[in-house]
């Protein structure tokens, strides 16, 4: 304990001073509270004095930069899907505990799938999130989806059809409403364009076999392939499905345009029209 300590303390018992001095060496120095702390209390952002530290230091300072290292230093593999979702959560929300939250929300909606797709709607009606959350996963969203679709852009579905796949699921899966989307392809089978067509409620999303062909002809494609999604997860035809890929393939036939497949995306599973002798 410095004289100037002392001098302040001057008025106590010597037993007294000896015993705060003994519980003062057995404290760890400020720089160990400084590195957990928020930006607002460390010295270098203090404009006068030393910083000033009241009540406990909450354990989630520490639990967020070790989270951050293990991420860092290992990867994601050994991490369970709620610690993912705790990181992206730090961005999105400062300065409280998002464990419950992450638990939460992978409670709701399944996995990182369905929490990464879920509507701004129902994001919202679970207790904690926000605004700026929807839009952290939006942003997810948008680059699984980009780097999905880089795999297939200007390639030949014929040799890249499990990658096209992968990215229809990733697209579409997870969706909570029905969505159309065509793929058209030039004479060589690469895929030149990706459209959602449509968007519809859970079981139905509206198609009108004219548009359809209408744009192929805008692209000048020869080749399309239908794709649409079930939010039930179970991707067996509906009569109406059936019904209507034939309307689209006599409108196209009239053009010039063949329809390759026509596939329909579960959250699991997936099924080919042409491999099941329905096209």
């Amino acid at each position: 304990m410095t004289d100037e300590r002392k001098r302040k303390l001057r008025g106590f018992s010597e037993e007294a001073l000896k015993s705060l001095e003994a519980f003062e060496r057995g404290l760890p120095p400020i720089e160990a509270y400084m590195r957990s702390a928020p930006a607002a209390l460390r010295p270098e952002d203090a404009t006068s004095g030393p910083p000033q530290i009241t009540g406990n230091i909450p354990h989630y300072w520490g639990h967020r930069e070790r989270l951050r290292q293990r991420f860092l230093t290992g990867g994601h593999e050994s991490m369970p899907e709620y610690e993912l979702l705790e990181l992206l959560l730090f961005n999105a929300i400062p300065r409280i505990d998002v464990k419950p939250l992450a638990k939460k929300l992978l409670e709701e909606f399944g996995d990182l799938n369905g929490v990464v797709a879920a509507s701004e709607h129902r994001l919202l009606q679970i207790p904690g999130t926000t605004e700026k959350v929807f839009f952290q996963l939006r942003v997810v969203e948008a680059l699984a989806h980009r780097m999905a679709r880089a795999k297939v852009m200007q390639r030949s579905v014929l040799s890249s059809w499990e990658a096209l796949m992968s990215y229809c699921k990733t697209v579409m899966a997870h969706r909570d409403t029905e969505q159309f989307r065509i793929l058209f392809l030039d004479q060589k089978n690469t895929l030149i364009a990706d459209e959602a067509q449509a968007k519809g409620t859970v079981n139905h999303v509206p198609v009108y076999p004219r548009e359809v062909a209408k744009r192929a002809l805008e692209l000048n494609a020869t080749a399309i392939i239908l794709v649409h999604n079930h939010p039930s997860g179970d991707p067996t035809p509906s009569r109406a499905d059936v019904e209507m890929t034939e309307q689209i393939v006599l409108a196209c036939d009239a053009i010039g345009v063949t329809v390759h497949d026509h596939v329909i995306i579960g959250k699991e599973l997936d099924t080919s029209f042409r491999s099941n002798g329905l096209l």
